[in-house]
């Protein structure tokens, strides 16, 4: 595990002396800021709510332990006084990520409210996708189970088509590496990873349970 920690941060080394180098070092500005809004609320206005922002791996067991908690916490509050927003960061030691990230910015760009249920059927299923069931498979095989088990359940298959056609697009592959790029710019290291209101949680790269939450919210909700 500190070796895959490593391996994280000498990237986001890497990203972050780019960004302060003269020649080509702007990272992509995207045409929306990164991230999907959880629930029906509109993207959080700074000051409006207490903002809590979640570095999410799709197939990373701690980032799926780690959902439940905060979106109950979420649920909790109501959307008026926390907002949550969660980021796609594919660990570069998930052989799998990549394309587990690549394929729900494409399913956003196709209908932005089946985000939440495709990445809660990565989370049910994520062990059919880990690196040693996949390891004989080729890149072509897990992307075709990936789409005809996870994601045609989730947008129908009228839609698969269109979805073919926006996974291999090259707006996708951009679309997830700027999340990863974003989330190095940032310092994030591993997933789960946390930010509320701008300031990393000390129990970032773990699980945080529900009280730990309410312990964590309740002083800023009552300020606001």
């Amino acid at each position: 595990m500190e070796a895959r920690r490593l391996l994280v941060a000498a990237a986001v080394v890497i990203i972050i002396a780019g960004c302060c180098g003269r020649c080509g070092a702007q990272l992509p500005i995207p045409a929306r800021t990164d991230g999907f809004v959880w629930g029906t609320a509109p993207a959080p206005a700074w000051g409006g709510a207490v903002v809590v922002e979640a570095f999410f791996d799709p197939v990373c067991p701690d980032s799926r332990d780690a959902w439940p908690p905060l979106q109950k916490a979420a649920e909790h509050y109501g959307a008026g006084r926390v907002a949550v927003v969660v980021h796609l960061f594919p660990l570069p030691y998930h052989s799998n990520a990549f394309i587990a990230c690549r394929s729900i910015h494409t399913v956003h760009k196709l209908n932005s409210s089946a985000v939440y249920p495709l990445l809660e059927n990565f989370f049910k299923y994520q062990e059919g996708y880990y690196n040693q069931p996949t390891y004989t498979k080729s890149r072509a095989t897990v992307i075709a189970e990936i789409t005809n088990n996870l994601v045609a359940p989730v947008i129908g298959e009228a839609n698969l088509a269109a979805y073919k056609a926006g996974f291999n697009d090259s707006q996708s592959d951009q679309a997830t590496r700027i999340s990863f790029k974003y989330g190095c710019a940032r310092g994030v290291t591993g997933t789960p990873y946390f930010f509320v209101n701008g300031i990393p949680l000390c129990d970032s790269g773990s699980p945080v349970d529900y009280n730990k939450w309410v312990s964590t919210l309740d002083p800023l909700v009552g300020k606001m």
